[in-house]
C-alpha cells in the first residue's frame, strides 16, 4: 500500500483556511474516485508542548504506485491539486511512503 501525505504549513489566516477548506476544497477533493482510504487531521500539538511544524495533514491511501498514478492523474485529482494555492498560504509538503504492516 502507498500513502500520499500532504502536510499543510501554518496559514496566514487560519479561519479563512478552515472556511475555504471545508466549504470549497473538500467538496472538490470528494470528487476524486478510487482512493482506498482518506484521513484528514488537524495538528493540535507536540509531545514537548512546542509549536507544531504543520497545521493540517491529509493522508490518501492507494493499492500501489500504479494505482496512485491512475487516481492522481484523473481530472478530479488534478483539479484538487490545482486548488491548493487558493488556500494553503503556509505551503504544502507532499510525501509518498510505502506503508509497512
Amino acid at each position: 500500500m502507498i500513502k500520499l501525505t500532504l502536510l499543510y504549513g501554518h496559514p496566514k489566516d487560519p479561519a479563512g483556511f478552515e472556511r475555504y477548506y471545508a466549504e470549497t476544497h473538500l467538496p472538490i477533493a470528494a470528487q476524486i474516485q478510487g482512493l482506498r482510504r482518506l484521513e484528514l487531521s488537524k495538528v493540535t500539538g507536540t509531545p514537548d508542548g512546542a509549536s507544531p511544524a504543520f497545521y493540517r495533514m491529509a493522508e490518501l491511501y492507494f493499492d500501489g504506485p500504479d494505482h496512485m498514478q491512475r487516481v492522481m492523474g484523473s481530472a478530479e485529482a488534478r483539479k484538487a491539486v490545482a486548488d491548493l494555492p487558493n488556500f494553503a498560504t503556509g505551503g504544502v509538503t507532499t510525501l509518498i511512503a510505502q506503508v509497512q504492516d
